[in-house]
């Protein structure tokens, strides 16, 4: 069976979360989900109509680890893609000449995001199965480095899952 690689959505950090749906549905979007980042932050999933690419609005409140100001033109956040074979694709990032950044499991979902030369994140999800971090990325550096997986930590609130989550980036 052949990978399968699907670009499927396009991130932006949002500073009113409310009112940016507001106006993303008064333009015709449509909500189809709505989630929480494990480290409190939220996001909802838009679409066009006669359009497969969605939208995420991400929102990050202070106090969160991800959280950051930014200045108008800076609210890009990520590509998002689906695929198949995580460990091919951050393979062919890196011999492309993307940096790893992070790779965790999220619920449901294991998520892994590089930055290509310009530092642009991109954004890998695929489904989690047990033990699908090992000999991945786990943490912020420049290299690709071997880690076992964290065990979760019981001072975390459950959350709803998330597809994703990683720091904003200026691009």
């Amino acid at each position: 069976m052949a990978d399968e690689v699907r670009f499927v959505y396009s991130g932006i950090r949002v500073r009113n979360l409310e009112k940016s749906v507001k106006f993303y549905r008064s333009i015709g979007f449509r909500v189809i989900k709505r989630g929480w980042f494990s480290h409190g932050g939220r996001w909802v999933h838009l679409v066009f109509p006669r359009s497969g690419h969605r939208l995420e609005l991400n929102y990050y409140p202070k106090g969160t680890p991800f959280y950051t100001p930014f200045g108008p033109g800076e609210e890009f956040d990520h590509f998002g893609f689906y695929v198949t074979n995580p460990k091919r694709w951050l393979r062919r990032m890196v011999k492309a000449g993307a940096k790893p950044v992070v790779g965790f499991v999220d619920g449901p979902a294991l998520l892994l995001y590089v930055k290509d030369p310009n530092g642009v994140w991109l954004a890998a999800c695929a489904p989690s199965e047990p033990g699908s971090l090992p000999n991945m990325i786990r943490s912020a550096d420049s290299t690709l480095r071997l880690a076992a997986p964290r065990r979760p930590s019981s001072k975390r609130r459950a959350r709803a899952p998330r597809r994703r989550e990683r720091s904003p980036t200026r691009v």
